[in-house]
């Protein structure tokens, strides 16, 4: 099967298909295994302490791989500054950046004058528009099924992708809800040219630094097991549902502010789920697509079944 599309044209890759940001999670081991499967890679840089940490995790994945990854930029309400690590982007050459959670009008401005390929993800139709006027090279669009940051509009990959497809004439990556062959294929059907995934790689062999119990979690979850926090902040985010996420929801019923709910959402609790294993006294990303991760495979034979999936799709509509 042919899996040319204007993604893998204007990213270099062979399968398009993106591994997410991942906060704290996506680092060189399984940006690069994504990469040698045939997809885009990622590591994520707002995770790392400092620009020279970025620097190492860059030339990590050069090593362990000749193909082309990007760098995640988060920008979000609360993040740091980031133009000391755009910078390393930029002078380690990286091919690609992303960017999510913010304005990206910052990033492109910096950019101006690399080669570097721009993808911004984005939760609705009018902020793909604007991605497009300030130069994105494709947009990654994310529906409400999706694990971490969504939108505020609450509106599912299915809706989203074709309004998004219509409106915008760079190509769309399709985003939430997606895990396997049968994902990218309906994605490649509503229009969409590549598709994105985080919480499926998350529950892979090469995402090291996710602790077992998360990895676990994933597995033994269903579609039901997550809730959506930080309404009342005006950043809405999918989690796995445990009692420290019941906590923060009581906190938001009595419209908390975000000094009130800092403690509860900060990075420091995330990682006390995601690298202790911590259930009781943190919490973890995760979409509603666990409900469709059965295993933990490495990257390849996650690829492998995708592909093999998609193509016996292809043969029926063949027939």
């Amino acid at each position: 099967m042919n899996w040319q599309t204007r993604v893998t044209e204007t990213l270099g890759i062979r399968i398009p298909i993106i591994q997410g940001g991942l906060a704290y999670l996506a680092y060189s081991e399984l940006a690069a295994a994504v990469s040698n499967a045939g997809g885009l890679g990622q590591i994520t840089a707002m995770s790392l302490s400092n620009p020279e940490q970025l620097r190492e995790e860059i030339r990590k994945v050069k090593h362990l791989t000749k193909h082309p990854f990007g760098v995640n930029f988060a920008i979000g309400q609360h993040g740091r500054p980031f133009a000391d690590f755009l910078q390393v982007a930029i002078e380690e050459e990286v091919p690609v950046v992303s960017m999510t959670g913010g304005n990206p009008a910052p990033i492109f401005d910096q950019l101006k004058g690399t080669t570097i390929k721009k993808l911004v993800l984005v939760a609705a139709r009018r902020q793909a528009i604007k991605a497009e006027q300030l130069g994105a090279d494709a947009v990654m669009v994310v529906g409400q099924e999706g694990g971490g940051h969504l939108g505020r509009d609450d509106i599912g990959t299915m809706v989203l992708i074709p309004q998004v497809v219509d409106a915008v004439s760079i190509p769309v990556i399709a985003s939430g809800g997606i895990g396997d062959g049968r994902g990218l294929m309906a994605a490649l059907s509503l229009g969409a040219e590549g598709v994105e995934m985080g919480t499926r790689f998350i529950a892979t062999k090469e995402c090291i630094h996710a602790h077992e119990v998360y990895k676990q979690r994933l597995v033994e979850g269903t579609e039901a097991d997550t809730v959506v926090i930080k309404r009342s902040l005006g950043a809405p985010a999918r989690a796995i549902a445990n009692p420290w996420t019941e906590q923060i929801l009581e906190i938001e019923k009595k419209n908390a502010n975000y000094d009130q709910l800092k403690e509860f959402i900060s990075g420091t609790a995330n990682k006390r789920y995601i690298y202790e294993g911590d259930e009781g006294k943190g919490f973890a990303w995760a979409g509603q697509v666990m409900g469709l991760i059965k295993d933990i495979p490495s990257v390849s034979v996650l690829f492998e079944r995708m592909i093999h999936d998609a193509e016996e799709i292809r043969a029926k509509w063949g027939k």
